[in-house]
């Protein structure tokens, strides 16, 4: 996954507009704007951190310029998703009959996001245990290799599809990096930061006039402090 700065960055951009952030939890607990990276998980086991957390570098690895999925807190994401009402399947239809649909019709399994991660990462670590090996411990290129065995389907992960897995993984790695770091991901900003998001300023009083010029604000969530009038700096476009 060598790609250079501008390739991740279009990558990235695109990835972010095709992926939809609907799963975001329409309940944010009041601890989550204090979330650090030290903090005790509220539903991942070890075993299933450290698994997250060398995946998620090689969906979306560091490089020279931006730190990666790991360091943006993309796992501490997960782990309070899958700790709240969308992990549990409060948003989901959850009864039967539970049948192979079309690929238009969505995710069809019974089973709800935390208990469909949980299944497949088990699975995932009981095939590199048999083996003698774990996934965190194999070269970049062996990780790439096995995750892109899972995006492609045919692997069975304790009744989970292995490209389901993958696409929920994917997603929630995307939206981890992307979301409000409010939602415990997307430390320091940096994806906004990548892509020149602005975030969520509320108020452009002071831009209602001013046409051709580039936006240059230092990104700003939801739980931060609110935004004052004056802009920071501002050039005019080419």
């Amino acid at each position: 996954m060598g790609q250079n700065s501008n390739s991740r960055r279009s990558f990235l951009k695109s990835t972010l507009i095709a992926i939809s952030t609907a799963t975001l939890s329409s309940e944010v607990p009041t601890t989550l704007a204090n979330s650090a990276a030290g903090r005790a998980s509220r539903f991942l086991t070890d075993p299933e951190t450290a698994f997250l957390q060398a995946a998620v570098e090689r969906l979306i690895p560091a490089d020279e310029h931006w730190a990666g999925a790991a360091e943006a807190g993309v796992v501490n994401y997960i782990d309070l998703q899958m700790a709240g009402a969308w992990g549990h399947g409060e948003m989901m239809y959850r009864h039967g009959p539970f049948r192979k649909g079309t690929p238009s019709q969505g995710y069809q399994l019974e089973y709800t996001p935390a208990e469909l991660f949980r299944r497949s990462i088990s699975a995932i670590n009981e095939h590199f245990s048999a083996q003698g090996k774990s996934f965190e411990l194999l070269p970049a290129e062996e990780e790439d290799a096995y995750l892109t065995s899972l995006e492609k389907g045919g692997i069975d992960l304790a009744g989970v599809p292995s490209n389901v897995f993958f696409d929920f993984l994917l997603k929630h790695t995307v939206e981890g990096f992307f979301s409000d770091p409010l939602y415990g991901g997307n430390k320091n900003k940096v994806g906004w930061r990548m892509v020149g998001f602005p975030g969520a300023y509320a108020d452009y009083y002071d831009l209602i006039d001013k046409h051709g010029v580039e936006f240059h604000r230092e990104p700003i969530g939801i739980g931060d402090d609110a935004i004052p009038h004056s802009m920071s700096s501002m050039r005019r476009g080419e």
